[in-house]
């Protein structure tokens, strides 16, 4: 598959993830942001499921592969240049390894300090990603 997309120059797009909102114009929260390359992307679209790069361990991974918490793509945007893509999408479970909703909840004063964190968290993430053989 070909996109016409403007990749940087490692081959990947940043993508931001966003609940569904149902609504014309995407208004839903943003769950995360993550990176894609063409293979990624292609997945995605073929699989309906989001799929991406991990810079960190160099291979595509399925969101949910580990936890069950997948992302079904639900429509998804490109921005003026071409070069961001924003996915709406419906979230099962949380979306951040942490156990919360999204990847941002820890809101920051002007300052840069954190807030108190004003939501709960929505699954356990020791008892989903540290199990040992």
């Amino acid at each position: 598959m070909e996109f016409d997309f403007k990749f940087t120059s490692d081959g990947l797009i940043p993508v931001i993830v966003q609940e569904a909102s149902g609504k014309e114009r995407p208004s839903g929260r943003v769950l995360m942001f993550a990176w894609m390359n063409s293979e990624s992307l292609a997945n995605t679209l073929k699989t309906g499921l989001m799929t991406f790069w991990s810079r960190s361990r160099q291979k595509l991974w399925l969101k949910g592969e580990t936890s069950g918490h997948t992302q079904r793509v639900v429509r998804w945007f490109v921005d003026c240049d071409r070069d961001v893509l924003l996915f709406e999408v419906e979230q099962t479970t949380g979306a951040c390894h942490t156990g919360y909703e999204s990847c941002f909840f820890q809101e920051l004063d002007r300052n840069a300090l954190p807030l108190e964190i004003k939501e709960s968290k929505l699954f356990d993430d020791k008892s989903v990603y540290d199990k040992k053989p």
